[in-house]
């Protein structure tokens, strides 16, 4: 691993609270879970990880420093510092004739430290990464070379992504829909009352494989558009042509719906523009049931008075005739 302070991006006299600050910004850039589109961010963010975990460390930031271990907490040199300009090292040497000879205390010679002075913890400090481990018996012992991270939890599969294209009317009414996997399974998928496009649903364990367990299958609705139903809310709207002789005279005439065409009375003398409600068949409602079955909004139809294309016959029929109301009368006009 680089330098860990390179890594972070601060200073090497950076404080606790601008290495941390510096940790939780990039490892929110970096984070696998917004980057999933980038195949080197999983590396970077252990990189960020492993850095703050050897700088939040006093002990390790300081032997870090002091150049005793790597950035991965490993001992560069653990002899280091010791001999004639070692600082905290011994300097007292074997007499003649090998160790048996006997220890020459150079405190004797004109200073240095004795046998009695000598305290070896700091060397096995620099080379098991540091500290002793005491038992309830007062045992010591080294705890191995380096102190590596522990390893990384297993991870749950990844989750496989799907897109759903749902007809209107189908969203409307709540129709169960039926979609392939990635396995090649078809299962049937109940939509959620009050879908939209953009919803999600989730399928537990339909995902991808891994050592803790699958993963989810992800599912994002698309609902088509309708060439003459639109949503208002909860509601659905449309125009509905009619004659002139249906608006004069009234009538039964077919309306088409999400459920299928119903018989709609118009009453004579009904003007264009007349707004009918039909109840019960709009777009299912989130949160509102009726019986066991979601409740639903209203379709609301629009009538809209047709003239024939060929006008002569009106013309005829017309012909002298005015009528005597002034419609525009509240304009002013």
């Amino acid at each position: 691993m680089a330098d860990p302070y390179r890594t972070l991006g601060v200073a090497r006299t950076a404080s606790e609270k601008e290495i941390k600050s510096a940790y939780r910004k990039l490892a929110k850039e970096l984070h696998p879970d917004r980057n999933k589109d980038n195949p080197q961010a999983p590396e970077k963010f252990s990189d960020v990880t492993k850095a703050y975990d050897l700088l939040s460390d006093k002990d390790k930031r300081a032997r870090f420093d002091r150049g005793e271990i790597d950035a991965d907490g490993n001992p560069l040199n653990p002899f280091a510092g010791m001999g004639a300009g070692g600082g905290r090292g011994f300097r007292g040497s074997y007499g003649p004739g090998g160790p048996r000879g006997g220890y020459r205390d150079q405190a004797a010679e004109g200073g240095g430290m004795g046998p009695e002075d000598l305290d070896l913890s700091d060397l096995f400090e620099g080379l098991f990464g540091g500290g002793r481990s005491r038992s309830a018996g007062g045992g010591a012992g080294p705890r191995g070379f380096g102190q590596r991270p522990p390893p990384p939890p297993p991870k749950r599969g990844a989750d496989i992504h799907y897109r759903l294209a749902v007809p209107f009317t189908d969203a409307a009414s709540g129709r169960d829909q039926r979609i392939t996997l990635a396995d090649g399974k078809a299962i049937s998928l109940k939509l959620p009352a009050g879908v939209e496009t953009g919803t999600q649903m989730r399928l537990k364990g339909k995902g991808h494989s891994g050592p803790a367990g699958d993963g989810d299958g992800i599912v994002t609705v698309e609902i088509g558009p309708h060439p003459f139903f639109r949503r208002d809310g909860d509601n659905i709207r449309m125009d509905l042509p009619i004659t002139l002789d249906e608006a004069v005279k009234g009538g039964k005439v077919k309306c088409p719906t999400v459920d299928g065409p119903v018989m709609l009375t118009i009453q004579p003398g009904t003007h264009g523009g007349t707004v009918m409600r039909l109840k019960g068949k709009g777009w299912t409602k989130k949160g509102e049931k009726t019986g066991d079955q979601p409740a639903r909004g209203d379709q609301l139809v629009t009538l809209e008075i047709q003239l024939p294309e060929d006008l002569s016959e009106l013309e005829k029929r017309l012909d002298g005739w005015v009528d005597p109301s002034r419609p525009r009368e509240k304009f002013g006009l």
